[in-house]
C-alpha cells in the first residue's frame, strides 16, 4: 500500500525555520515525483515545491525561492522541505504527495498527484 507520512510542522515566529519530512513507502521511490503543497484557511491548495526523484530536478513557487529547499534521501525514501526565513503568509497545512514521474520537474497541479499524506500544520506568527 502506498503511504506518505508528513511531520515537522509547528508554530514559529517570523524569520524562523522548520524542516518538514515526508516518508514514503509502498512504491518505487526513484520513479516518482514528490511535491509539497499547502492550504491556508479559506484558500486553494497550492504547490510549494517538488522534486523529481528520477533526475533530481526541482520546482519552487516564486514566493519561496531562496528560502525553501527541497531534497531527497533515497536510502530512506524521505523528502525534506527545509523552510527558512518563514513569513506569516507561509502559514497553512502542508501536504506531501507523490506521482509516477520521469524527467525534469514541472509545476504539476494537485490533481496530477495520485497519493497524499495526512498533512502537518505550519503556523508562522508575526
Amino acid at each position: 500500500e502506498v503511504q506518505l507520512a508528513e511531520s515537522g510542522g509547528g508554530l514559529v515566529q517570523a524569520g524562523g525555520s522548520l524542516r518538514l519530512s515526508c516518508v514514503a513507502s509502498g512504491f518505487t521511490f526513484d520513479d516518482y515525483a514528490i511535491g509539497w503543497f499547502r492550504q491556508a484557511a479559506g484558500k486553494e491548495r497550492e504547490g510549494v515545491s517538488s522534486i523529481s526523484n528520477n533526475d533530481g530536478s526541482t520546482y519552487y513557487k516564486d514566493s519561496v525561492k531562496g528560502r525553501f529547499t527541497i531534497s531527497s534521501d533515497h536510502a530512506k525514501a524521505t523528502v525534506f522541505l527545509q523552510m527558512n526565513n518563514l513569513k506569516p503568509e507561509d502559514t497553512g497545512v502542508y501536504y506531501c504527495a507523490a506521482v509516477y514521474y520521469i524527467g525534469r520537474m514541472l509545476d504539476l497541479p494537485p490533481r496530477e498527484y495520485e497519493h497524499w499524506g495526512q498533512g502537518t500544520q505550519v503556523t508562522v506568527s508575526s
